[in-house]
């Protein structure tokens, strides 16, 4: 297989794919409605032309990403596996996820792992107490980075003047009457939280949730992800994240530092 031919490092034009770009954002326009979509609906989620949005959606049933009654199309369980690569191959995941599972049965209380992806924060891993019935972040869920615990922890990664830059350009739209929207507050915040090594948002992200969230540092120190603790407000108060949650997550978050890459 020839390899890829690279100018000062970076990809010339001429290695960019286009039918696999339009593919992948054919593929994320389904996660815009719920059920199954005309092609027509397709191709216009997509911003793409009709003719070439059938091509795909035809390519992408015959790899058994998408199913049709011939009218109607939608996604197949084997879609997936594309998530589930990146899970399996993710280090983050595979060291994190003991300590999850760690903490959650220490807390009886759910914990959960974030990653930063742009403006937000995605989450990719998640323990459990031995309970029945458990509610929180499904994986894939996603949420503003500027009013989450996670998201704040993350963004300590960024020196000064970028992260000054991020949350100026950012969308900032408030989910809650509580939601703190102005960009040198948030500033202030996020510097604040860094300087104490955890972050705790109250109310911003949801009306009635709390959580408390470390960053997740690698052998050199630079945050790699962030993981969290949080509850209803009616059940938890804010004391017991400090006193309870905190101690466990700092813990887990050392436990792993020599461990990632």
């Amino acid at each position: 297989m020839p390899k890829l031919k690279r100018e000062g490092g970076e990809a010339r034009a001429t290695d960019f794919v286009e039918s696999l770009d339009r593919g992948l954002r054919l593929l994320q326009a389904f996660g815009g409605t719920t059920g199954p979509m005309t092609l027509s609906d397709i191709a216009r989620a997509a911003d793409l032309p009709r003719a070439t949005a059938r091509r795909i959606l035809f390519t992408l049933e015959r790899g058994g990403f998408v199913a049709s009654d011939g009218r109607l199309f939608s996604l197949t369980p084997h879609v997936l596996t594309l998530a589930g690569s990146y899970l399996r191959s993710n280090q983050v995941v595979a060291v994190l996820q003991p300590v999850l599972d760690s903490i959650s049965s220490a807390a009886q209380e759910i914990s959960s792992l974030a990653l930063l992806d742009g403006d937000e924060v995605v989450f990719i891993a998640r323990g459990s107490p031995a309970r029945v019935f458990s509610a929180g972040l499904d994986i894939g869920y996603r949420l503003p980075a500027f009013c989450t615990s996670v998201g704040r922890a993350l963004l300590g990664r960024f020196d000064d003047d970028e992260l000054a830059r991020r949350l100026k350009a950012m969308r900032r739209e408030a989910l809650t009457p509580q939601t703190v929207t102005d960009p040198k507050t948030l500033l202030k915040l996020i510097l604040a939280d860094r300087t104490k090594g955890f972050s705790l948002v109250d109310r911003e992200a949801e009306p009635h949730f709390r959580s408390i969230s470390v960053p997740v540092r690698r052998y050199d120190g630079t945050i790699v992800a962030a993981i969290n603790m949080g509850a209803h407000v009616d059940r938890v108060p804010l004391r017991a994240l400090n006193e309870r949650f905190l101690p466990l997550l700092r813990e887990g978050a050392e436990s792993v530092k020599d461990k990632l890459l």
